[in-house]
C-alpha cells in the first residue's frame, strides 16, 4: 500500500497523504486532482478502491497496427492531442509481431474501464481477420470509433479517407501525363481499403476507355520490401505509371526501378498514399495522396466524446476527401 501510494503520487506530483484522501473518499481534494490520481492508478495497473470503480476512467485506447509506418504516429498526435483538450487520457496500444495482439490489448482496455476506443487501422479492415474482440466492446457498450474503411458488419462509427476519390485523382493524373499501362500495387486481398481502391480503379479505367488488366495489379504486404517485390512484378510487365496503396509501398516502388535500371519519373511514375513524414524529402520527392490526418482524427475524437456523453451517434461513415500532392515522382511516359 505505501509503495502504491508513493507511485501514484510521484507520477502526480503530489503528497501520499492527498492520494490517501482520494483512495479513501475524503474531502478536502480538488476535481481535477481527484481526476488525475484516478487516472494515474489506472495508468499504473493498480486496481480502483471499491467505493470508486463505479466510475468509468477518463483513459482512452488508442489501438494502431505498427508505428514503422509514419502515418500511424502521426493520427496518434492528432487524436491524442484532441483527446487531451476534452479531460482525456490516451493509452498508446501498438501491436508488434510476436507481441500483444489487438484483442489482448481490448482484453487489457476493458480491466482498465476505459471510456472509450479508437482504432487507427486494425484488424477491422480485414474480412477475414478474427473480429470477436469487437463484439467484447459492443457487448460491453463501450464507444468505439473506427478510422479508415472497414467491414461493414461491426456497427461503430467510422471516419475514413475516401479511396475512391483518392485513386481517381491518381488514376486520372497518370492517364493526362500520357501513360496507358497504370497498374497498382495493393494491400492483401481482404483489405477493405485496398478492395475499395481497386474497385475504383476499375471504374475509372472503363470511364476513360480502358480496361484494368489482372496482371495490371499486384498484391503486397504494407512495407517496402513488400513494394520493392510486387512493382518488380508489374515493370516485367511493361507498366509505366504505378498506383500504391500507402507510402511506404512507393518508397519500395521507387527501389524496385532503380534496382532494374530505371528511372523515376523518366521511364517509371510513382504515386503513393498518406502523404506521410518526409515524403517531400525523398529522392524523388514523392507524389501522392494525402489523407487529410488532422480534420479525420479530430472527427474520430468527436465521435468519441459524443458518444462517452451518452448521445445518439449514427454507425456510418464519415468520408473525407484526399488532396493529390504532385512532386517529383511523376512525368510523362518514355516516348515511343
Amino acid at each position: 500500500m505505501t509503495r502504491r501510494l508513493a507511485q501514484v503520487a510521484k507520477k502526480v506530483g503530489v503528497s501520499e497523504a492527498t492520494v490517501s484522501r482520494v483512495l479513501n473518499n475524503k474531502p478536502g481534494v480538488s476535481e481535477a486532482t481527484r481526476q488525475a490520481v484516478l487516472t494515474a492508478l489506472d495508468v499504473l495497473g493498480y486496481e480502483r478502491p471499491t467505493q470508486l470503480r463505479g466510475e468509468r476512467a477518463r483513459l482512452v485506447g488508442l489501438v494502431l497496427p505498427e508505428l514503422q509506418n509514419p502515418i500511424f504516429p502521426a493520427f496518434a498526435e492528432v487524436i491524442g492531442g484532441a483527446l487531451a483538450q476534452q479531460g482525456l487520457t490516451p493509452v498508446l496500444c501498438t501491436q508488434t509481431k510476436g507481441g500483444v495482439s489487438e484483442a489482448d490489448y481490448v482484453e487489457l482496455l476493458l480491466q482498465q474501464q476505459v471510456s472509450g476506443v479508437v482504432f487507427a487501422g486494425g484488424l477491422f479492415a480485414q474480412a477475414d481477420a478474427e473480429h470477436g474482440h469487437y463484439q467484447r466492446l459492443a457487448e460491453r457498450n463501450v464507444p468505439v470509433v473506427l478510422v479508415n474503411a472497414s467491414i461493414e458488419r461491426l456497427g461503430f462509427p467510422r471516419v475514413a479517407c475516401d479511396d475512391a476519390v483518392a485513386v481517381e485523382q491518381a488514376w486520372r493524373h497518370l492517364a493526362s501525363l500520357g501513360h496507358e499501362r497504370i497498374g497498382l500495387v495493393l494491400g492483401p486481398e481482404d483489405h477493405m481499403p485496398s478492395r475499395r481502391k481497386l474497385t475504383a480503379a476499375r471504374a475509372v479505367a472503363r470511364a476513360t476507355g480502358g480496361e484494368l488488366p489482372d496482371d495490371a495489379i499486384e498484391r503486397a504486404m504494407f512495407s517496402l520490401e513488400g513494394g520493392h517485390a510486387a512493382t518488380t512484378r508489374l515493370l516485367e510487365r511493361g507498366i509505366t505509371g504505378i498506383i500504391c496503396a500507402s507510402d511506404p509501398l512507393a518508397l519500395g516502388a521507387v527501389r524496385a526501378a532503380r534496382r532494374a535500371g530505371l528511372s523515376v519519373p523518366r521511364d517509371v511514375s510513382v504515386v503513393g498514399y498518406d502523404d506521410s513524414a518526409f515524403m517531400n524529402c525523398t529522392e524523388p520527392p514523392l507524389t501522392t495522396e494525402r489523407q487529410p490526418i488532422e480534420a479525420m482524427g479530430r472527427a474520430a475524437v468527436e465521435l468519441l466524446v459524443a458518444q462517452i456523453q451518452g448521445g445518439a451517434v449514427p454507425a456510418g461513415e464519415l468520408l473525407f476527401e484526399p488532396e493529390l500532392v504532385v512532386r517529383g515522382s511523376t512525368a510523362p511516359p518514355p516516348a515511343g
